[in-house]
């Protein structure tokens, strides 16, 4: 392979013989006495690297690499320096050259810069094609992350659709039952949506930020499930917390479930009060979200009101999260709390 070569130097006899030796291995080099000369040539034609010589007149190689890097000239460089000043190669090693080679008299020279000019030219070939491919690995995730983004947003309409539907089936439902069963189901619905709708808004869509995707969703319970008979306060306390899709779904649900719940049986008709849902970090990787009020409260061991789906679906969920679903003990009312064990990338 035949490179194109920039050799700066004010000895004319030198960059003979660097012309010379290039040529028999069949490169093309171009000489340049002076500063101004050299960045006239490197802004006009395209040179593979340039070897340049320490001592120039009016200059030193080090102005030059300086000038360069204000020209925001991006050549690879191989500095040329006196046997006897090592601490000159290692400056322009510094300010960005890629190697250097100790100008002798002996024939040793030519081979071991035709060497360092190849090795040079080889690396930053290197350099060239891996940043080409982390640009297109970049390109790549954008264009999968926009897709991803579209599909969430066309799976969150798609449910909402449903939630919608479910709704006009409760208003014409004649049970009462089948109304309440329906209602379920349309908040498991808009749980589900809602994450989804977290995910096309947000600029990582593999992860949700469950302080923002809980307030919507308390948002959108609070809405569907109060009424006159029920007049109670829904409140929100969360820190913020960057989880991973599958487990944000496992979350939305299992507050989807204890909310309803405490909606339904915690206070009696007329009765006012609080839910309360808390998500606060405890450090080493762990949170822990709370759902209490303070209502008549709940034996844990006796059998679930209903068709008991809604308690199948907490336990199942909460025991991915983590230690599983615990209800303490002796306190006024009901509380319910679910450690999460977060991912690395919360």
């Amino acid at each position: 392979m035949s490179f194109s070569v920039l050799y700066i130097d004010d000895d004319a006899a030198i960059a003979r013989l660097v012309q010379r030796h290039m040529g028999r291995l069949g490169h093309e080099v171009s000489h340049a006495e002076n500063a101004e000369d050299a960045l006239e040539l490197l802004k006009t034609s395209g040179f593979d690297v340039v070897v340049l010589d320490h001592y120039l007149r009016q200059t030193t190689g080090h102005e030059v690499l300086g000038r360069m890097r204000e020209a925001e000239i991006d050549v690879p460089v191989v500095y040329v320096t006196g046997s006897n000043e090592a601490q000159v190669a290692i400056e322009a090693i510094k300010a960005g050259a890629a190697d250097y080679v100790i100008k002798t008299v002996s024939d040793d020279f030519l081979s071991l810069l035709s060497s360092a000019i190849e090795q040079t030219v080889a690396n930053a070939q290197l350099r060239a094609a891996k940043a080409r491919a982390d640009e297109e690995i970049r390109l790549g995730k954008e264009r999968a992350e926009a897709l991803l983004a579209e599909v969430n947003h066309r799976v969150a309409n798609s449910l909402a659709l449903v939630a919608s539907l479910l709704r006009l089936q409760i208003s014409a439902a004649r049970s009462d039952e089948v109304k309440a069963e329906l209602a379920e189901t349309q908040a498991r619905i808009t749980a589900i949506a809602g994450m989804h709708r977290s995910l096309y808004t947000s600029d990582d869509v593999s992860r949700v930020e469950l302080d923002r995707y809980l307030n919507r969703l308390t948002v959108e319970l609070y809405n569907s499930l109060h009424s006159a008979e029920k007049p109670v306060r829904l409140l929100l306390d969360a820190d913020s917390i960057s989880l991973s899709a599958d487990k944000a779904v496992s979350v939305g649900m299992i507050v989807t479930e204890l909310v309803t719940n405490a909606f339904k049986y915690a206070y009696a008709p007329g009765q006012a009060g609080d839910i309360r849902v808390h998500l606060k970090m405890r450090g080493d990787g762990e949170a822990l979200l709370r759902v209490e009020d303070d209502g008549v409260g709940i034996d844990p061991q006796s059998a679930p009101k209903g068709t008991g789906l809604g308690s199948r679906i907490v336990k199942s969920m909460a025991s991915t999260l983590g230690d599983g679903l615990h209800y303490l003990e002796g306190t006024h009312g009901t509380v319910a709390e679910v450690p999460l064990k977060l991912d690395n990338g919360a």
